[in-house]
């Protein structure tokens, strides 16, 4: 029961933390630019001004689907962050050219996530399926069989690495999108305000996802600890 309230607060603060971030989004998509720069255009001119010329901008279908692809080096923009040319817009475009950045930089951790992300797609298809057994397999056999439990929490523990390590990263691609928002002057003193609250929100749900993922790790690591503990006990009764 513990584990399921765990993931159910975990999934209610990401459920509120995404449904304020769409509202703003939309609200702030109302807001638009004194210079009518849309989210593509935005985009180009961050890439041209840091000398960055081997990325292309698309569009994608979907809302709030945009990402910055290293292997193929494609900024891709949701239709409505492509087009339009509102507060919203181009906070999003300027975060993915964040990203493009830190790529032609070499950014240390940006680096290393791409190196994990083969491992994890591998290992995701394992995590559920070794959790689940092992503290199935871990629970009858009173504390005596853990191995699969081990490997399962040993699999997780790459998710929350994963997670804590995208974090810094997320925020230094906005600060990166807001100092040339700001020194560029494409933006007005409302403008930019209304883009960094958008950024900050964004960056929020990266915040939830990772401490989610902590918590249940420790979760599970305190249910291996406490069973081990007790089955220790039962061992020096006898």
């Amino acid at each position: 029961m513990t584990y399921y309230f765990i993931v159910g607060i975990t999934v209610f603060v990401s459920i509120i933390v995404n449904s304020i971030l769409k509202k703003k989004f939309r609200d702030y998509s109302k807001l638009y630019l004194h210079s009518c720069m849309s989210g593509k255009e935005i985009a180009e001119k961050m890439l041209a001004d840091h000398g960055i010329y081997d990325v292309n901008v698309l569009s994608i279908e979907g809302e709030l689907t945009d990402h910055y692809n290293p292997i193929n080096k494609t900024i891709n923009l949701s239709e409505k962050v492509y087009n339009d040319s509102t507060a919203a817009s181009i906070a999003v475009a300027a975060h993915e050219c964040g990203h493009a950045l830190q790529h032609q930089l070499g950014y240390n951790l940006l680096k290393l996530r791409n190196h994990l992300i083969p491992i994890l797609n591998l290992s995701s298809k394992f995590i559920n399926i070794a959790i689940i057994s092992g503290l199935t397999i871990f629970y009858n056999s009173g504390g005596n069989n853990s191995l699969i439990l081990k490997i399962g929490i040993g699999l997780f523990f790459l998710v929350v690495i994963f997670s804590f390590i995208t974090l810094p990263i997320e925020f230094d691609a906005s600060n990166r999108a807001l100092t040339w928002l700001r020194n560029k002057n494409v933006v007005n003193y409302q403008e930019y305000h209304k883009a960094k609250e958008s950024l900050n929100l964004a960056a929020m749900t990266y915040v939830v996802s990772a401490f989610g993922c902590l918590a249940q790790l420790i979760y599970f690591l305190s249910v291996f600890t406490g069973g081990n503990s007790s089955s220790t006990r039962k061992d020096d009764h006898f």
